[in-house]
């Protein structure tokens, strides 16, 4: 909307359902002349001669009524200006603080404004001295006496509120939206200098939940607009500091140049940013970094003096400012607008009052936000994410050039730092070979049977259209949602629920797939980089994949278990045949995961058995030379030992609380693993040395070379061909060896720790139900038979310059360092902790039973006569993990040829 700021004159408009401020772009900086329509915003002539006006707002999708706003028909927008004058009031003494922080002094003077959109009002003096009638818990604030002195800690905080006015600003069904002036600073460093979108942050004080904020009749900008939107983004974030923000952010911005500046597509090219929409959501508004914030006010996204607790008592649940701005901030605090290639970008800032679960978060976006837009394709982003520069327009070209692709995701890649310095922490680089096997067999295996397991929810997008549910609470997006719900105070799902939705995405994934009449496929796009970090110490990995652990582990139960799904989709007879087959591979695969603990023991202990019974029969097979058992026997003690103490720890401390205890564990099964690989290895060598290759295939009638050298071969070669296929080989020479190191931790701590806390379901986040007091209230009023709503707030372009000032300064200033503090253990239920006790002794008692069974007298026995009989080699249950191994292996790695295939083929 067309509005110029003179002094202490604040632009302030309400919604409906729809706040139409339509420009076109860029905009004409000439305001209209003043006339005359009846019942609206004013127009006003002020002293300077300057122009304050506005239009008429409507409720969205409704043209025509009201004389003004957004003509759907014709696309044109309606600005209808009012000849009414806006009163202003007698100096008031300043706000200040909120409740219990220092007041303000009285001795300020600032102006009361009060806008009516009724019947001509003539202008009333107000007494100076006088309070206003005001929400009583906004009386303290003009107390003097309790003002603090320059040299106070508080005296900047109190100079901030100084700023802020109160004003009478009329409210339309309930919704509170502001048109604030940016800093003149942000307009100089932009190259496009007029037009609303550019001039003004528009503030929405949100009261409603996410599914009703359609229903509310709440708009946002490109609604406004008229425009399309073709990509939405979603930034999540928590607490971050403003280095993994900025990483991310600068990012985002390089991909969305990317797009303008493909100008020979039929979607994007010059003016291509006015198809994509950047949501950050920030879950918390007293969990956010107070860094970011910075930069997102040096961005121009944000004002700290706008924001208030609560409309007419209701209380606000998120604080949504709307900007598109021109720069952005990198990782090094540098500003980059235009100049370095910068596009203007349509920004979203959703900060939640309360802390509310990522999975809120996302609600926000896919229920409050996207519904208005409606766009064509969902791109989700964990700040710390660095996607590169192009990542996001090849996961956009999936969904454009395969209409059934309802979601997609690129390769996540572990930040290895520059010039992979990272990789000298072995925990870091032991986490980027997992990442990298996993991108070149297992999500290209997936992407070619056309269902992916999980799309990360780091970096992943889905066509908004497959997430549509398709009956009231039925379908994906219902599905999903139904996490938080069992996550909150409400929840009345059972402990396996709540687990299986510590993996929510991959419920979405799977109810996506299996979605009834419909065909849609996930798929996989390896040019799609997007950079994470990883944790770089023991106990942040373990409290990491707890969640990971559990969550994967039952929502893949849950996938088998509803298998009979796919039968219910709009598949073709060959899909789904392809999926049948795929199920059954993640059955194996589950099997696997489940009896991982007692398959590790076992190859050790039938490892060094097999060498000391060849020992036995002859001299120059122990790899110790001679001194075998007394080696073998101290090192299985030490397992025991190490596995025992995991148990017991993993029950009643925290990671955080028994680092060394747990990194002691971790070199002895180094230890173990040493021992494993120079045993095997050895029996590799020897069999190789026995073996008459002259004899051609007969070789493969030696167990030993069939068993230990074709599994040897099948896995870790495949890793070496796999990865020179994909042209990415250089994990294998930086990675591999800390990989195998950590192996034998991964398998037995993480997977004990994750299972002995099965009964937390928690996200680390506590209930906060309270309303706060420290922004203000808007209150309702009555003037002349109009409703108003009173409420203090910083106003003009000064102001925006002073707190643009603050921003820069802070941002100029080192981080600070902080420590983590311990938070108090949370009380569980008691049937959360019976569950976990008879899951763990399921888990212990199968896996036991496993081993009992295959050390029993009988076995052995027959395992010894078969090797005084000369066969030295023989033992069933090697054979079959062995070539199980190999099996599976191979079988990824059909998966990861045909990707490569069709990638090439088809693109």
């Amino acid at each position: 909307m067309y509005s110029h700021n003179n002094g202490s004159h604040h632009h302030v408009s309400s919604q409906g359902g729809g706040q139409s401020d339509r420009n076109a772009y860029p905009m004409t900086s000439q305001a209209p002349p003043a006339q005359a329509h009846g019942g609206g915003y004013p127009v006003e002539m002020d002293s300077a001669h300057h122009y304050q006006d506005s239009y008429y707002q409507m409720p969205h999708g409704v043209a025509g009524q009201g004389g003004g706003g957004y003509d759907h028909d014709s696309e044109n927008v309606s600005l209808v200006q009012h000849a009414q004058g806006i009163p202003v009031a007698a100096p008031l003494p300043a706000p200040g603080f909120a409740q219990g922080a220092y007041p303000t002094s009285t001795n300020s003077s600032f102006s009361h404004q009060a806008v009516n959109m009724g019947t001509p009002q003539s202008e009333k003096k107000i007494d100076p001295r006088s309070n206003p009638a005001m929400d009583p818990s906004l009386q303290h604030l003009y107390d003097y006496a309790n003002a603090p002195p320059p040299s106070s800690r508080y005296y900047q905080s109190y100079q901030d509120l100084r700023t802020r006015q109160l004003q009478q600003v009329q409210l339309t069904s309930g919704n509170l939206v502001l048109d604030c002036p940016v800093p003149t600073k942000v307009l100089q460093m932009a190259r496009y200098k007029e037009g609303d979108e550019f001039t003004k942050l528009r503030y929405t004080a949100c009261t409603s939940d996410p599914n009703e904020f359609l229903a509310k009749r709440y708009t946002l900008r490109p609604v406004l607009y008229g425009r399309s939107t073709e990509l939405f983004l979603v930034l999540t974030m928590y607490n971050e500091d403003d280095v993994l923000f900025n990483r991310t952010m600068t990012s985002v911005f390089k991909n969305i140049a990317h797009l303008c500046s493909r100008t020979r597509s039929r979607t994007w090219g010059k003016d291509g940013w006015q198809k994509v929409v950047v949501c950050v959501v920030s879950d918390g508004r007293t969990k956010i970094n107070p860094r970011v914030l910075n930069v997102l006010g040096t961005m121009g996204v944000y004002q700290d003096g706008v924001m208030q607790n609560s409309v007419n008592g209701v209380p606000v649940t998120s604080h949504i400012f709307e900007y598109t701005t021109q720069i952005c901030v990198d990782s090094k605090m540098n500003i980059r607008g235009p100049d370095k290639g910068m596009v203007p970008v349509q920004v979203l800032f959703c900060l939640k009052e309360k802390n509310a679960k990522k999975i809120n978060s996302h609600r926000w976006f896919f229920n409050a936000f996207a519904p208005l837009l409606n766009p064509n394709v969902c791109v989700l982003i964990d700040v710390g994410t660095k996607p590169g520069n192009t990542s996001i327009y090849h996961l956009w070209k999936a969904f454009d050039r395969d209409p059934q692709v309802g979601g997609a995701c690129g390769e996540i890649v572990a930040d290895v730092g520059e010039a992979c310095c990272n990789v000298w922490n072995p925990l870091v680089a032991a986490q980027n070979f997992e990442y990298k096997m996993s991108n070149i067999l297992d999500k290209p295996l997936e992407s070619v049977f056309g269902y992916i397991s999980v799309l990360p929810g780091a970096f992943s997008a889905y066509r908004y259209a497959a997430l549509q549910n398709t009956a009231p609470g039925v379908g994906p997006l219902a599905a999903y949602f139904k996490g938080e719900l069992l996550h909150s105070d409400e929840g009345t799902g059972g402990i396996f629920e709540a687990n299986m939705y510590l993996a929510e995405d991959r419920i979405l994934c799977f109810e996506l797939v299996a979605k009834k009449n419909c065909n849609w496929l996930l798929k996989y796009v390896k040019s799609a980089k997007g950079v994470t970090d990883v944790p770089d110490t023991l106990a942040e990995l373990i409290s990491q994949r707890r969640r990971w652990l559990n969550g994967s582990f039952f929502a893949a139960f849950y996938a088998m278990v509803h298998w009979y799904k796919i039968f219910q989709s709009g598949h073709s007879f060959f899909r789904i045949i392809l999926l049948i087959v795929e199920f059954i591979y993640n059955l194996i695969s589950l099997a696997f995961t489940w009896f991982a603990l007692g398959n590790f023991y076992l190859c050790y202990f039938f490892l060094y058995r097999n060498v000391l019974a060849a020992e036995e029969r002859k001299k120059g097979n122990d790899p110790f030379f001679g001194a075998g058992k007394y080696v073998y026997e101290p090192v299985r003690g030490l397992y025991l030992l190490a596995l025992a103490t995991i148990f017991v720890i993993s029950l009643g401390n925290r990671p955080q609380g028994s680092k060394t205890t747990y990194m002691v564990c971790v070199l002895l099964f180094m230890v173990i693993m040493v021992v494993m690989v120079y045993t095997a290895m050895f029996m590799v060598v020897k069999s190789i040395q026995n073996t008459k290759f002259e004899d051609g295939l007969s070789v493969l009638k030696d167990e030993t070379f069939r068993d230990i050298v074709i599994s040897f071969a099948s896995t870790y070669g495949m890793y070496i061909v796999s990865s020179l296929m994909y042209f990415d080989p250089w994990h294998m020479f930086t990675s591999f060896i800390q990989y195998l190191l950590f192996l034998p931790a991964f398998i037995n701590i993480l997977s004990v720790y994750a299972f002995c806390n099965v009964h937390d379901v928690s996200w680390g986040t506590k209930g906060d139900t309270g309303v706060s007091n420290d922004l203000g209230h808007a209150k309702l009023t009555k003037q002349n038979g109009q409703e108003m709503v009173e409420l203090a707030i910083a106003t003009n372009q000064q102001d925006a310059n002073s707190n643009y000032e603050k921003f820069l300064r802070e941002l100029r200033k080192p981080a600070p360092v902080e420590k983590n503090k311990r938070d108090a253990s949370t009380k569980r239920e008691d049937n959360n902790k019976l569950f976990r006790t008879r899951f763990l002794l399921a888990w212990m008692f199968t896996n036991a039973l496993l081993v009992v069974v295959l050390t029993m007298d009988y076995f052995l026995d027959l395992i010894d006569r078969r090797v005084k009989e000369g066969d030295i080699s023989f033992n069933p249950y090697l054979t079959f993990i062995f070539w199980s191994v190999a099996g599976m292996a191979g079988f990824r790695f059909i998966g990861s040829v045909l990707y490569l295939i069709l990638f090439y083929t088809f693109g």
